[in-house]
């Protein structure tokens, strides 16, 4: 039955049965079970401060997942705050079509040109992850067109990567689970394997199998054939794939067999961009040198919707220079007050030293406590870098033996950590870690205690299974 608004304005009950009739009302969530949902309830969140939430029934959470991978620098940043509403007084809005630009926006490509690495030093503005990868597609395709190469249309990306869910993100993502809603995908794209040592290395050393499954980008470029391939893409590490950080080996041949072939590599820092990894940019932990870049998430650190590709001199050039617009972009391209908070944001991060931080002090620390986690029974591998961190839950860690029933497990650990008092993330039957950057070592203690007592209860849960 549908609730009216004048139900709603009538209602004296404004307490969490209200909103969570309300939400099932007339609100359809993203990655979410509907039926599940209608019949336990959504969680309703009032309020955040500095790493915390507290719902709507004054429960607190430790938001161990920062939003989603994106509030680098935590809740109830009042000069982020300011910046939008200074902006939105003096231009809540304009376009970048026709010509013209806005005051942000051409700040904030100076400042990104100031972080990102050498030669990145061109941006195009969007509004979300999904639709900067949407522009890296069109981008790269039509360099190929300018190149004088139309028919290198071909993307490689992995299986198991995410890269948005747009039509184009969906397809350069490998989880078939996206694959198989939605009718027909975009064409000419393809997938090798992951870099995921731990449940697909077999017996191979960490060495062998990165250097084995990066050769895979080759067999898969000769298989189509190098005059077809316009690029490859992937994140440096792996996020909604369950933070999968690949071995040492790895990026230094991938980035070897790109260039041997003159494909574009394109790195998607979505996730792994500002300071997450304790560099500026994953690309940077890992000696990638790309064409393009993704950014979306910590860009503006959550507080509103913004992303961003640097594009490389050589793509730039090729689309400064051709005489013909380039035919792709959108409404809010370059909004003025995303813009303005996305400014403070590299501002701030730059002047409280919050890549240093993460890098020297912060970061190392989340990782000691994380991996001190691999002596629990229930957890296998241990993985991550800076502020992310990963850990997959098997049946028998002596053995390496997953569970029966994939993901089955992962929730049962979420639901124990929200019961807690933690956010922490299942992806299938791994637990990801990314909370905010800003985050104190005491308030990790406590993050890595509660962990502990969910996967104690999950680990009870699950002896049977």
């Amino acid at each position: 039955m549908s609730m009216s608004t004048t139900d709603a304005t009538a209602s004296d009950n404004k307490g969490t049965a209200y909103w969570q009739a309300l939400d099932n009302a007339h609100h359809l969530h993203p990655f979410t079970d509907s039926a599940a949902l209608h019949a336990r309830g959504s969680r309703v969140i009032a309020r955040a401060e500095g790493v915390y939430l507290w719902d709507t029934e004054g429960r607190r959470l430790l938001d161990g997942m920062a939003g989603l991978w994106c509030v680098n620098l935590g809740y109830g940043r009042r000069d982020l705050v300011e910046a939008a509403y200074q902006q939105m007084q003096e231009l809540p809005y304009y376009n970048s079509f026709f010509q013209t630009a806005n005051i942000p926006a051409i700040e904030l490509s100076h400042a990104l040109s100031e972080v990102t690495p050498d030669g990145l030093d061109h941006f195009f503005f969007a509004n979300s992850g999904s639709e900067a990868i949407d522009t890296v597609v069109r981008m790269v395709r039509r360099y190929w067109q300018l190149a004088g190469a139309p028919e290198r249309t071909f993307i490689i990306s992995r299986h198991n990567a995410y890269h948005g869910s747009t039509v184009a993100g969906v397809t350069l993502g490998g989880m078939g689970f996206m694959h198989d809603q939605g009718g027909p995908l975009l064409s000419d794209v393809a997938h090798i394997a992951q870099p995921y040592w731990y449940g697909e290395g077999g017996d191979h050393t960490a060495d062998a199998f990165g250097l084995a499954v990066a050769g895979a980008l080759e067999e898969k470029i000769l298989e189509l054939g190098p005059e077809r391939v316009a690029a490859f893409i992937g994140e440096p590490i792996q996020g909604a794939g369950g933070v999968i950080v690949p071995p040492a080996t790895y990026w230094p041949e991938i980035q070897r067999i790109c260039r041997k072939y003159d494909i574009l590599l394109v790195a998607d820092e979505v996730i792994c961009g500002f300071g997450r990894t304790g560099k500026w940019f994953g690309a940077e932990s890992f000696g990638i040198t790309a064409d393009l870049m993704s950014m979306a998430k910590g860009l503006s650190s959550g507080y509103l919707p913004i992303s961003a590709v640097a594009v490389g001199r050589r793509v730039a050039d090729a689309l400064i220079d051709a005489g013909t617009e380039f035919a792709h972009g959108f409404t809010y391209s370059g909004h003025p007050a995303a813009a303005a908070v996305a400014l403070q944001t590299v501002r701030a991060m730059r002047t409280e030293g919050v890549v240093e931080r993460v890098a020297t002090d912060i970061g190392p620390y989340f990782q000691a406590k994380l991996h001190e986690l691999a002596d629990h029974p229930l957890v296998g591998d241990v993985a991550g870098r800076g502020l992310i961190g990963g850990m997959a839950l098997v049946k028998d860690k002596h053995n390496k033996v997953f569970f029966d029933e994939p993901g089955r497990v992962g929730l049962i650990c979420r639901d124990h950590c929200f019961a807690q008092g933690l956010v922490m993330r299942s992806v299938g039957d791994r637990m990801v870690l990314s909370p905010p950057l800003v985050i104190s070592r005491r308030e990790i203690d406590t993050l890595f205690e509660l962990a502990v007592k969910s996967l104690d209860l999950t680990l009870e849960d699950v002896k049977h299974l």
